[in-house]
């Protein structure tokens, strides 16, 4: 582990490292901690910095701000690695660390992806935290309340940092184009629409905005000082068709729209085409995964149960491995919708409930299914004539549980499509059982 020096630009680094901002009036996002009197921004303009944690996307700035951070209060800053570092690195960190403080001298330790250290390795930092010695500042993509532990996330502040909008992002590759650490020695043509597809395609994320913006204009059709950007040029860099589909736009919701319908209509094939239009513009595969959980239980519910783990396991996969790789997960969920069998029974349920829960909010919970942990709410006669269906040859009771205004009411009504049918049975086995032992 070594310490390193403070911001390094040369022309033979990559263009995300070249332009890496050097204090806060250059940082990109995260106005919401950063902006004139935010909370981030004060404790950083006061020097009151104190160990914390930065949990985001990749791309958002979590290792540029630490940096800066170390740079605005002139604190010795060491750059640490989860990946390579063991708890041997960390002692030596932390004598080194140790040293520093007793010359009078902060040190900032940076620990990139913190969340792959195990439990020992994050308590070797515990004591050094505690004392003062380090201020510890982690970054994690995964989130800290699992993945961090408790005495030590507890010693930590947590700032959660968001992917990038769309228009942040051109605005940064604008500045990539003049800045001379850039391409402003260079005449580098390029169509505004071109920036924005790459600041769309780049979900987020500074550095795949940078990295492909560096890549096309590489590969750019030079002519004497001049180098242009065609779109057959950013089509083949980044093998994107659909360069111009808009994440927040119109065509974003006609598109997901077709993918819902098509599951919606049993069409496999439409399905997945729409799927693929998607997922190859650049689509989030998280967004598509929870828009096809919600259709598993919209559309499907009971019908078919397993429709919503098929739906909620792809969701897993794709925040496991990430793309390309979670295509098929996400086509194998797909597919599973649209040919399983069709009922939206619990999405008029719910509706039908909403309404009645809207206009009568005041209804009060009737006095037998009312908790009663203290002595005067039983005084009161909460949870009297409490029926437990378990203690029931039947497991049932004729026990009521709507309000009185509500009796009678039928919310889910199924349907006989696929299993549904069979709860729909046993519902109207429960129903003629109760008729039968009417008081």
């Amino acid at each position: 582990m070594e310490q390193i020096t403070f911001f390094e630009n040369n022309e033979t680094q990559p263009l995300a490292a070249r332009l890496r901002p050097q204090s806060l009036d250059e940082f990109v996002g995260q106005r919401h901690l950063l902006g004139k009197g935010k909370i981030l921004y004060r404790l950083i303009e006061s020097d009151q910095i104190s160990s914390m944690i930065f949990w985001g996307p990749p791309g958002v700035g979590k290792t540029t701000l630490a940096r800066i951070i170390a740079g605005r209060t002139k604190a010795a800053f060491i750059d640490f690695s989860a990946v390579t570092s063991g708890i041997k690195e960390i002692r030596g960190v932390m004598q080194k660390a140790e040293e520093n403080r007793r010359f009078g001298e902060k040190t900032i330790v940076f620990v990139d992806e913190i969340h792959r250290f195990n439990k020992a390795q994050q308590d070797a930092f515990l004591p050094f935290v505690e004392k003062g010695s380090i201020i510890l500042i982690g970054a994690t993509t995964e989130n800290p309340s699992f993945e961090v532990n408790g005495a030590l996330l507890s010693r930590c502040k947590v700032f959660v940092l968001q992917s990038l909008k769309t228009e942040e992002l051109k605005d940064l590759l604008t500045r990539a184009l003049k800045s001379p650490l850039g391409f402003g020695e260079q005449h580098v043509i390029i169509d505004d629409n071109m920036l924005e597809a790459i600041a769309a395609f780049a979900n987020g994320d500074a550095r795949t905005a940078l990295s492909t913006l560096e890549m096309v204009v590489l590969n750019g059709e030079a002519e004497g000082d001049s180098i242009t950007v065609t779109k057959e040029t950013l089509e083949q860099c980044i093998s994107k068709k659909s360069l111009l589909y808009d994440k927040t736009g119109e065509e974003h919701y006609n598109i997901i729209s077709a993918l819902h319908k098509s599951m919606r209509n049993s069409d496999p094939d439409a399905a997945v085409y729409w799927l693929a239009r998607m997922l190859e513009a650049g689509e989030d595969p998280l967004y598509v995964a929870r828009r096809v959980t919600r259709f598993a239980s919209e559309d499907i519910g009971m019908a078919d149960p397993r429709a919503l783990e098929i739906a909620v396991a792809a969701y897993q996969a794709c925040h496991f491995i990430g793309m390309p790789e979670c295509t098929v997960h996400l086509t194998q969920a797909v597919v599973y919708m649209s040919l399983a069998p069709k009922s939206n029974a619990l999405y008029t349920a719910y509706g039908h409930a909403k309404r009645d829960a809207l206009t009568q909010l005041s209804e009060p919970v009737p006095l037998v299914i009312r908790n009663a942990p203290t002595k005067l709410m039983k005084d009161l006669k909460y949870g009297e004539g409490y029926q437990y269906a378990h203690d029931t040859e039947d497991k049932l009771t004729n026990m009521q549980c709507l309000p009185d205004s509500l009796l009678g009411r039928e919310y889910y009504q199924p349907t006989e499509q696929g299993l549904e049918a069979k709860y729909k049975a046993r519902l109207e086995q429960i129903k003629a059982w109760k008729r039968e032992h009417e008081k």
